[in-house]
């Protein structure tokens, strides 16, 4: 019989899978549900290397441990399948992003099968297929139709909002709604025209169109997220981004801010994850209130967190972002101002919020009226402020804040002193702890006291009141670009209007190029006849021509998982009845403030509506860490084409060059293999030590330009997937970051061996027995059995490999049945492949999947003897086993008995046997 072969088993077992789809999860209420979910990929040409797989893994040894425990386990994958790269592509080359994204899904499908994940692939989706992007336009018309009402505290239908707009207007209607909203009466509402009517109602809907200020990339020709801009530059390709101000579609998630606040309390979420969404959504207690403009009717409204402090304001800031600055900008001042606005406008709001140092204004030459004390207040910008958080206009303490006091100090301004429970400066230094030192109303007071006085003197003078701030903004719906879901809308009269459901999908158009037309519309605004007629009409009316955002199909898929062929529904109700949410949710941090907070709000949305089960969509979420790369490096001579090896390299003058780590074995380079490897390298010459070339290392991110990402199909060629998975677990905690390092990946391959031949003779002949376990072997099983699930259940996996391998160490001379056929099911999660073939040959069918995970039996683990180090002298010379119940005058009796006892005391009788049960026995000659 041939030895273990990892190749053939694990081609034949995944076969088997698919064939018998041992993983498809249907409802089953005679079940337990456990569902089990991986932030799914986008598919890249460059496929998987070693780092991307690591939280599959993990998630997959849960589900496969869940289905020995009876679970009903729902595991699907997909891809996010629209997006950029894709598109950019299409551009260089022509050929269509469908036939691109195709490919790269297909490479990575190859790839994950061939590590042996238990995916439920008859669920499979695509976010870029119609029969998905469907229901993602589905979603987003149910969302046109809706508003939310603050007394209920939920999202409602916009026909119940028409109702009360035609019964009472609008003045006790509390809504998330544009802050510029008019109030009008019942009346009004019945003698608005039809296009005024629904101009109102895109006030109140929760996706709405709305003139906004966009990260704009000229050279993409495409409006930016946040987190796809980095240091002023696009993540793709690395263009400069501009800010914009276009008509542009937006979602209300500022209304659910203080639920998406609220509702973190139940997730079990790592502590860190939880306060990056609370920072994010930015909740602050404190009042707005207006500043008078002196020779101007337009007001500033500032809001503040402390109204105590305004009798040391001393000048205001703008948003340079604001239409107000050009009106009340003096001539003087306007060239300046307009320099300033132009330059500041084109800096990221990150580069703005990280600069703190660098300190720069302008100031408008225009003053407002401090209505605590009417004082004359000069009235600057700066982007230090943003148009997108409060207001957009500060009232500015440089004695209680470090950033007002930087901009007093640079320019000059005053700074009066306030209580703020810190030293800005020796200027800001407060005299009297815990009360505000201006003169004024608020002269006096506690913080509390002046706050509340503050907030009343603010509402008795109707220029302000206190108010709760987010500083969450509603977020931005809509791309200048091809590939992504076109938007359910079409324009009448210059109104939007969703398409009837019944006509979903609005497909992709075909199109001669990827690029903006000549006019600059979206390149959608190239296809023939983009247009829809409405049923009962005979004109066709305009599309929207801008795509839906990346995480447009990101914020709903675990739904279209529990039922992903329906063609009715985006989720049947009795399947999301039973499925409810996600168990186990297994993702990078990188997404905790973009597609975690889009998923919360839509769910929220689709819960008010009755659509679903469950509030919040993760139950429990882990940010698996980063495997790093073992970055090589070989050292050339400077000037030369001679490469020194590491422990030579002080002895001449040279440069570190990365080397591909495939070209290294155990730092030991291939030095034909380099001089291959690239054309300038031909001629290589070497300086050896000891006849060998010694590379230096580094530990850094996986990268094509570091040479040292490791493509898992080639440890998979050599080692094997089970050897993949198990090394992957065995590098670390799941959340920590840890190096990639293949040195190590032997120990894991011996093991697995270790484990077969367990199972075979010396010959590789079946050698497994009926005899009945002894009990070491059966108390060595069962501290595994129990190890392993405790670690399990905690997401130990890196703890329950050296379980595994521990137990395997001591059962090494163990061939009983009675032991081996538990040990396989609980080593089945881990290594998969190798535990199916060995469970067959253990006479089961049905795949190790539909086994019962072994149940712990306590009573094996306890101890009948003690095995005790036996001292004479000080000096340890035997050691004796005795049952642990046995009294100490009969251990001493056998100890005296015993043949080398007896030699090392020369027949002496001890003067004192000191005998300290279950742990040492001593005796003194």
């Amino acid at each position: 019989m041939a030895d273990y072969n990892h190749s053939e088993i694990e081609k034949k077992w995944q076969q088997y899978w698919a064939d018998n789809e041992s993983f498809k999860a249907e409802v089953d209420t005679s079940k337990p549900k456990f569902y089990a979910l991986d932030m799914f990929p986008y598919p890249s040409g460059a496929g998987l290397h070693v780092g991307h797989p690591l939280g599959y893994i993990a998630s997959d040894i849960i589900s496969r441990y869940k289905r020995t425990k009876g679970f009903n386990v729902l595991h699907p994958m997909g891809f996010d399948a629209f997006g950029l790269p894709a598109e950019q592509y299409a551009i260089q080359t022509g050929q269509h992003p469908a036939v691109t994204t195709e490919e790269n899904i297909a490479r990575y499908k190859e790839q994950l099968k061939n590590i042996g994940f238990s995916f439920d692939w008859s669920k499979e989706l695509q976010t870029c297929n119609p029969n998905y992007y469907k229901w993602t336009q589905w979603i987003f018309i149910q969302l046109f139709n809706s508003w939310y009402d603050y007394k209920a505290d939920k999202a409602r239908s916009i026909d119940e909002l028409i109702e009360l707009f035609a019964a009472e207007g609008n003045a006790n209607i509390q809504a998330a709604c544009d802050e510029d909203t008019t109030q009008f009466s019942a009346a009004d509402w019945q003698g608005y025209s039809e296009k005024e009517q629904q101009e109102i109602l895109l006030q109140y809907r929760l996706t709405y169109l709305s003139e906004t200020t966009v990260n704009w990339c000229p050279e993409l020709k495409t409006v930016l997220a946040q987190d796809e801009i980095k240091d002023g530059y696009s993540e793709r390709g690395g263009h400069p981004v501009v800010k914009k101000k276009m008509k542009q579609w937006s979602m209300r998630i500022t209304a659910y801010a203080e639920r998406l606040l609220q509702g973190l309390e139940k997730l079990e979420w790592s502590e860190p994850l939880k306060e990056m969404q609370r920072n994010w959504i930015g909740k602050s207690k404190g009042a707005e209130m207006d500043y008078a403009i002196e020779g101007h009717d337009e007001k500033i409204t500032v809001f503040t967190t402390r109204i105590d402090t305004v009798c040391a304001v001393t000048f205001l800031v703008l948003a340079p972002e604001l239409d107000l600055i050009e009106k009340i900008t003096t001539d003087e001042q306007r060239a300046e101002v307009e320099e300033y606005v132009k330059v500041a406008r084109n800096k990221s709001e990150r580069d703005r919020m990280a600069n703190v140092k660098q300190v720069s204004g302008a100031f408008t030459g225009a003053y407002a009226i401090n209505p605590f004390n009417g004082e004359r207040t000069p009235i600057w910008i700066a982007d230090y402020v943003l148009a997108g958080y409060g207001t957009g206009a500060v009232m500015a303490v440089p004695g209680g804040d470090q950033r007002d006091f930087d901009f007093a100090k640079h320019f000059d301004l005053p700074i009066l002193p306030v209580y703020d429970g810190m030293d800005v400066s020796e200027e800001a230094d407060a005299t009297k702890e815990g009360k505000i030192i201006n003169e004024g109303i608020l002269e006096g007071l506690t913080f509390q006291e002046a706050t509340d006085k503050a907030i009343a003197f603010l509402e008795e003078k109707g220029i302000g009141s206190g108010k709760i701030n987010y500083r969450i903004r509603d977020a931005i719906f809509a791309r200048q670009r091809y590939w992504g879901e076109p938007v359910p809308i079409y324009f009448k009269d210059g109104i939007p209007y969703p398409v009837a459901e019944s006509d979903l999908p609005i497909l992709l158009p075909e199109i001669d190029k990827y690029l903006p037309t000549e006019d600059g519309d979206p390149p959608l605004g190239r296809a023939e006849n983009f247009t829809y007629t409405p049923e009962g009409e005979s004109e066709a009316y305009p599309l929207e021509l801008s795509t839906m955002p990346g995480w447009a199909g990101s914020s709903w898929y675990w739904y279209r998982y529990m039922d992903a062929n329906n063609d009715g529904a985006f989720v049947a109700d009795e399947v999301q009845k039973y499925w409810k949410d996600v168990d186990l949710y297994i993702g990078g941090t990188e997404h905790a403030t973009g597609h975690l907070l889009y998923s919360r709000f839509w769910n929220k949305f689709l819960f008010d509506k009755g659509l679903v089960q469950e509030e919040e969509p993760f139950k429990k979420l882990v940010n698996q860490g980063m495997i790093q790369g073992r970055s090589n490096f070989v050292y050339r001579v400077k000037g030369t084409n001679q490469f020194v090896s590491l422990n030579k390299k002080d002895e001449y003058e040279t440069t570190a060059m990365h080397v591909d780590v495939s070209l290294v074995n155990n730092d030991v380079l291939d030095t034909e293999a380099f001089k291959a490897w690239r054309p300038d390298l031909k001629d290589a010459e070497f300086i050896l030590e000891d006849g060998k070339y010694v590379c230096g290392y580094e530990v850094e991110k996986m990268s094509k330009s570091k040479f040292n990402v490791v493509n898992p199909d080639d440890i998979i060629e050599k080692y094997g997937a089970d050897v993949l998975r198990m090394y992957e677990m065995f590098l670390g905690p799941l959340e920590q970051f840890k190096p990639w390092n293949t040195h190590g990946i032997d120990g894991v391959s011996k093991f697995l061996r270790k484990v077969w031949r367990l199972f075979h003779d010396g010959n590789n002949e079946w050698n497994v027995s009926d005899d009945k376990a002894s009990a070491d072997e059966l108390k060595t099983l069962h501290k595994a059995i129990k190890k392993v699930e405790e670690d399990i259940n905690n997401l130990s996996l890196n703890t329950c490999v050296s379980t595994l391998m521990i137990a395997v160490n001591d059962l090494r001379s163990c061939n009983k049945r009675e032991v081996l056929e538990q040990l396989v099911v609980i080593l089945s999660p881990f290594a998969p492949h190798l535990s199916e073939e060995l469970w067959e040959k253990l006479g089961h069918s049905g795949g190790i999947s539909t086994a019962s995970y072994p149940k712990f039996d306590e009573s094996l683990l306890v101890e009948n003897s003690h095995e005790y180090p036996v001292s004479i002298n000080g000096k340890v010379r035997t050691k004796l086993s005795f049952p642990v119940d046995m009294d100490t005058a009969e251990i001493e009796k056998q100890v005296l008995a015993d043949e080398t006892v007896v030699k090392w005391t020369e027949g002496k009788q001890p003067k004192k046997v000191i005998i300290v049960p279950k742990r040492i026995i001593n005796l003194v000659l």
